[in-house]
């Protein structure tokens, strides 16, 4: 089985209880076809990059789960037909631990210590002035 995170965007005006609903009907479906949920994230109400359907906000809900490729199809079709889903997306995961096994250096179950810390992303200032190549006056000349 692989992991996949749902991403679903409700419209503003659907209901708790029928989002709620929506959701439930959801994880069923993926538990129905052999699969598991991993969380269901909440992100409540957030504004949109654009329009969809003249509704310039939405509200945002995570879903992650293993599940057999063949069940996705399904759920999709299901989410499709959906009045109260303004948009979704089903994306694979790549799990660290995998990985980083099928590499040949991970152990089973230490998926925490595998993910990047926010010291690892740090760059050292060693107290030069570092410029933007987006400002140079080559980058102009360049798109053109």
């Amino acid at each position: 089985m692989r992991r996949y995170e749902l991403m679903l965007v409700f419209r503003p005006d659907a209901p708790d209880d029928r989002i709620s609903a929506i959701i439930d009907r959801t994880t069923r479906q993926v538990t129905a076809a052999g699969g598991q949920i991993v969380k269901v994230a909440p992100w409540g109400r957030r504004r949109l990059a654009y329009a969809i359907d003249r509704h310039r906000e939405g509200a945002y809900h995570i879903v992650v789960f293993e599940s057999p490729t063949e069940a996705i199809v399904e759920l999709e079709r299901g989410l499709l037909i959906t009045e109260e889903i303004l948009r979704h997306l089903i994306v694979r995961q790549e799990r660290p631990a995998r990985a980083m096994r099928d590499a040949g250096a991970g152990e089973e179950g230490d998926d925490e210590s595998l993910l990047p810390s926010a010291e690892d992303e740090e760059e050292e200032d060693d107290g030069r002035e570092r410029i933007d190549e987006s400002e140079s006056e080559a980058a102009p000349a360049a798109i053109e």
